[in-house]
């Protein structure tokens, strides 16, 4: 079997048995991709991906330790491909794993990017409301602070995503995971009045269930409101690094500060384990830590 249709293949499996979201299977299939150029470009082997033996696999990561790539990519791309021969082994492919015999690369601890609180309000006060536009990028932007959401889930979202009267969020995330999330009074308020005095000047005669349109009618991309983000970020004069996730890390973080529990901000932000909340408690315990040391006689 030629490669690409292992990899389509190897794909789909993942999508009928672990419901992975389009991102992550894009991710899985860049990455395998990347591997089976490299193959056949730098090695001229053009054989099944699942014939790979130890002796390429290694020469392949030390190519990209060349290239610069990151110990966290690399980790994924180890993680991959232990989830490809495994259903490689399943299907007769082959009978061993090659990336048994290799160590995935030590990670550090990375914190999120976050935002202070003052920077965070400066952000959602940045669009200008007398444009629809912005006035339903004003209503997103408290939305996804306000609920901690995805870009992806907030993009995605449609009119029955949401409950005025319970003021509830019903979201799909990872692995079309379905969790319920309170929107708070501040964006519900935002929400009502965008509903009432902005959406219905952008969908027009272009009827359709998006809770928050294109200009054109249309489902917004990620990339599209990661650039309305940036836009606003800059108006604002925030100098903080920023990622498309600053403002679901800044929910976490500033829940925790406020003395929320872990349990409550793991299934507020749909994290099915709570070692991946936990990274936030280490941010607020962080800021502690930078409060003592700035105001205290012996800090």
């Amino acid at each position: 079997m030629d490669p690409q249709s292992e990899i389509e293949r190897f794909i789909d499996a993942l999508w009928i048995e672990r419901g992975l979201s389009d991102n992550s299977l894009s991710a899985y299939r860049t990455d395998l991709n990347q591997l089976v150029r490299w193959l056949r470009e730098e090695r001229g082997i053009v054989s099944a991906l699942s014939a790979l033996d130890a002796v390429e696999l290694q020469a392949y990561l030390a190519h990209r330790f060349r290239q610069g790539f990151s110990p966290r990519s690399t980790a994924r791309l180890l993680s991959c491909l232990r989830s490809f021969f495994r259903y490689a082994i399943r299907q007769n492919w082959c009978v061993v794993d090659p990336s048994l015999d290799v160590e995935p690369p030590k990670l550090g601890r990375a914190l999120p990017k976050t935002l202070s609180e003052s920077e965070v309000e400066a952000l959602l006060e940045a669009p200008r409301i007398g444009d629809p536009i912005e006035f339903r990028d004003r209503a997103m932007l408290e939305l996804l602070y306000a609920c901690g959401l995805r870009v992806s889930e907030l993009v995605g979202l449609t009119l029955l995503s949401v409950s005025i009267n319970q003021g509830i969020v019903r979201v799909v995330g990872k692995g079309s995971k379905e969790r319920l999330v309170p929107m708070g009074e501040e964006a519900l308020l935002w929400l009502q009045r965008y509903l009432a005095e902005a959406r219905p000047e952008l969908v027009a005669k272009k009827s359709n269930d998006f809770l928050f349109p294109s200009l054109r009618g249309q489902q917004m991309t990620r990339q599209t409101f990661w650039h309305r983000i940036k836009l606003y970020a800059k108006r604002a004069d925030i100098r903080s690094p920023l990622s498309p996730h600053t403002l679901r890390h800044a929910f976490a973080t500033h829940l925790l500060n406020h003395g929320a529990e872990s349990r409550v901000v793991q299934m507020l932000l749909g994290h099915a384990d709570l070692t991946t909340t936990q990274i936030y408690t280490h941010v607020a315990q962080q800021r502690l830590q930078d409060l003592h040391s700035q105001h205290h006689p012996r800090g």
